[in-house]
């Protein structure tokens, strides 16, 4: 055979090849959306993690074509353990329980720590709302002592940090009448006259509060002084913040302990749909805005990092470096 003739053969195979290899990372970066489906856990119906929750699935099921579903849940660690159990794609949490299942300490003392867990983005700041009637009596959290207060569902984000919230005023719920109701169910319970106090972590406004407020004059009892200096040297995800004036009718702001969602993606999902699904939702961030104020405010690019206490999905990665808000 002539050297040209072999030439030419080399480097039409060397094209085929190419060709090939070509197509094959095509047919593999190609998703069969049908044959995906996304859960959403989001918490309680009666709670922001509700809608916001139900905002992430449209988009993940109108705009982007995926099988998807949200389920209402109890919120923070039942959400986390539903992703490690393979139960959910996508769950919005917050990220001191976050932190605490993936280091074990807190709520998961003594388990092996969550090393798995993986995030998607930030998305705003819970505020802790300590609520309770101006008739209770209530003005400082000392003054809960031997009240019935409403800490949150059993092991929920809200429950989880209620206990913060005592350790950092040298308390426990042996100094109270704990009632581990979601606070939807609390805030009924105080209008019945069959609860004294409740926390209320979530985003401003609540709903439930507001509700409440309506019809009862209420007091939200600051988080401040040696308790959030507690806070913030022991667990440094707390920010100070202010719940501002107005809000639920309060003359005044009222000094508090802020701390951020995040939505945690499961390390399992492949890299090309978790880099398709961040992708969407950045391109469809107003639908995900218009489902509440607080996602309005707070959920965008450039706070996609804030309160990321886990490593990222290598396909979330992928894209916020493609974005360039991450090297």
């Amino acid at each position: 055979m002539k050297l040209w003739t072999k030439a030419l053969l080399i480097a039409a195979l060397a094209v085929a090849v190419t060709a090939c290899g070509q197509k094959k990372e095509a047919k593999e970066a190609a998703i069969d959306k049908s044959q995906v489906f996304i859960t959403v856990a989001s918490g309680p119906t009666s709670g922001i993690y509700y809608p916001i929750g139900g905002g992430i699935g449209t988009v993940v099921g109108t705009d982007l074509g995926y099988r998807s579903s949200v389920q209402s849940t109890g919120a923070s660690v039942e959400n986390i353990n539903l992703i490690l159990n393979k139960k959910a794609e996508l769950a919005i949490v917050m990220s001191d329980a976050v932190l605490q299942a993936y280091q074990a300490f807190g709520a998961f003392q003594g388990q092996e720590p969550k090393t798995d867990l993986r995030g998607l983005m930030g998305l705003y700041p819970n505020y802790v709302q300590l609520v309770t009637l101006e008739s209770s009596g209530i003005k400082t959290f000392k003054d809960l002592k031997g009240k019935r207060v409403g800490v949150g569902a059993p092991n929920s984000g809200v429950e989880v940090n209620a206990r913060l919230m005592f350790e950092a005023h040298g308390m426990s719920y042996t100094d109270i009448r704990p009632d581990y109701l979601n606070y939807g169910e609390a805030i009924d319970q105080m209008r019945n006259g069959m609860v004294d106090a409740a926390f209320v972590t979530s985003g401003i406004p609540n709903a439930t509060v507001l509700d409440l407020a309506t019809t009862k004059k209420i007091r939200i009892i600051p988080i401040e002084g040696e308790g959030m200096a507690y806070l913030k040297q022991k667990y440094p995800f707390f920010t100070a913040d202010i719940i501002p004036a107005g809000t639920y009718g309060n003359d005044a702001d009222v000094n508090t302990a802020t701390i951020m969602n995040i939505l945690l993606v499961s390390k399992d999902l492949p890299d090309a749909v978790a880099y398709d699904i961040t992708k969407g939702i950045f391109e469809h961030i107003d639908k995900i805005q218009a489902t509440h104020n607080a996602a309005k405010k707070h959920v965008n690019l450039q706070s996609a990092l804030e309160g990321m206490v886990v490593p990222l999905h290598p396909g979330v990665e992928k894209y916020f470096k493609e974005v360039g808000i991450l090297k």
